[in-house]
C-alpha cells in the first residue's frame, strides 16, 4: 500500500524537468496523477496528461472540472509550471516581463483559486514550487525572481486565509540538475566547477524536490502550513569568497 493510495494529485508542468520527477514520485506513492501543459509532451508523461494553459482561468477551471469528473476528488495541487529565459532588465519589453510574471505568479494563483473548492472538500494541500531566486538577488532574471518572491508571499497569505481546510506551502528550490542543466550552466565543465563550490558538493535533482513535495502533501506535515521549505543543499556561497580565493592564490 502506498502512502497516497486512493488520492489524486495534479502537478502543473509535470511532463519534464522538476515536474516530471514530482509526478513520478506521487505515482510511485500510489496517487492517481494528472499533469498538464499547453501542448502534449513529445514523450509519455507520468500519469494522465490534459492539455491546458494554466495562465487562463477558463482553461484552469476546465482542467479541475475534468479531474473531478473522472476521479470525484482532488487532494494535492503542485504548482510547478514556471521558468523563463534570462533578459536584461533595462531592455526587456513590458510584454516579456508580463509573460514571466503571468506564468510564475499569476498562473499558480489562478489554478489554486480554481482548485480551492475541491481541495477544501478533501482537506487537501497545495505545494508551490518557488526558487532560491525568490530570496536572493536575481540579476538577469529580475522578473522571474520577483514573481517567485510573490509566490512565497502568496503562500503565507493563502495558508492563513484557507486554513484549516487547505494547507498551503512552498518549496524554495535551489540549483537543480534537469535535462536543461548543460545548456543553462555551461555544460559538464561548468556544472563540475559549480558543484565543487556548493556545500553539498552536488546540484539538486528533481527527486530531491519530489521528496519534499511528498512530505508537505502527507499527513506527516499536517501542522505545516504557510511554510517555505528550503531544498537547496545549504545554499550558494557568497561570490565574494571566490574573489578572496583568487586574490590569495595570486599573492
Amino acid at each position: 500500500m502506498g502512502a497516497f493510495d486512493g488520492l489524486v494529485a495534479l502537478v502543473t508542468g509535470g511532463s519534464r524537468g522538476i515536474g516530471r520527477g514530482i509526478a513520478s514520485a506521487f505515482l510511485d506513492a500510489g496517487a492517481k496523477v494528472y499533469t498538464c501543459g499547453r501542448r502534449p509532451p513529445e514523450e509519455d508523461a507520468p500519469g494522465t496528461f490534459i492539455t491546458a494553459d494554466v495562465r487562463d482561468a477558463d482553461q484552469a477551471g476546465a482542467l479541475i472540472d475534468e479531474i473531478l469528473r473522472r476521479e470525484g476528488r482532488l487532494d494535492t495541487l503542485v504548482n510547478n509550471a514556471g521558468g523563463g529565459p534570462p533578459a536584461d532588465a533595462a531592455t526587456a519589453s513590458p510584454r516579456f516581463t508580463e509573460s514571466i510574471i503571468r506564468l510564475n505568479l499569476l498562473a499558480p494563483l489562478i489554478v489554486s483559486q480554481q482548485a480551492y473548492a475541491a481541495l477544501k472538500a478533501s482537506h487537501g494541500s497545495i505545494v508551490n514550487i518557488s526558487s532560491v531566486s525568490a530570496i536572493r538577488s536575481s540579476p538577469g532574471t529580475m522578473a522571474y525572481g520577483a514573481a517567485k518572491a510573490g509566490l512565497v508571499s502568496a503562500t503565507l497569505s493563502l495558508a492563513q486565509e484557507w486554513g484549516p481546510e487547505v494547507r498551503v506551502n512552498a518549496i524554495i528550490a535551489g540549483l537543480i540538475k534537469t535535462e536543461a542543466a548543460d545548456a543553462h550552466y555551461g555544460g559538464p565543465e561548468g556544472i563540475e566547477r559549480l558543484e565543487a563550490r556548493l556545500p553539498a558538493k552536488r546540484m539538486g535533482t528533481p527527486e530531491d524536490i519530489a521528496k519534499a513535495c511528498l512530505f508537505l502533501a502527507s499527513p506527516d506535515s499536517d501542522y505545516v502550513s504557510g511554510a517555505s521549505l528550503e531544498v537547496y543543499g545549504g545554499g550558494e556561497p557568497p561570490s565574494f569568497l571566490s574573489f578572496i580565493e583568487e586574490a590569495t592564490r595570486r599573492d
